[in-house]
């Protein structure tokens, strides 16, 4: 990646694409779930069965990606390696989560 890449809005993309594919499955099953951006709450709705290959602290990373590359504050940059990783963890939850989607509503 170039040194002047967007890495703040890979990683605001990789979280929207987290919090998308889970509150996709919350809508296939039927969840109620609030207005809100916090991977972490939306994580605590889904069904038991349904593991996302997140740890807290991954979920966390990625909630804050949800405001730091949108708001202005004292944030650290992001560099490339972060980026490479959120959009990684996007890729892991969205895998998951089509897998556990019937082939109709996953695209597939």
């Amino acid at each position: 990646m170039p040194e002047n890449c967007p890495y703040g809005t890979i990683c605001f993309h990789a979280q929207q694409c987290v919090e998308k594919y889970i509150k996709a499955l919350l809508v296939w099953q039927s969840i109620e779930f609030p207005r809100i951006h916090d991977i972490g709450e939306l994580v605590g709705l889904l069904p038991e069965e349904i593991s996302l290959p997140l740890t807290e602290e991954e979920q966390e990373e990625l909630t804050d990606h949800a405001v730091v590359s949108r708001y202005p504050g004292d944030w650290e940059p992001i560099d490339q390696t972060e980026a490479k990783q959120a959009v990684t963890l996007a890729r892991k939850v969205r895998e998951t989560i089509r897998r556990a989607l019937p082939k109709e509503a996953a695209g597939t």
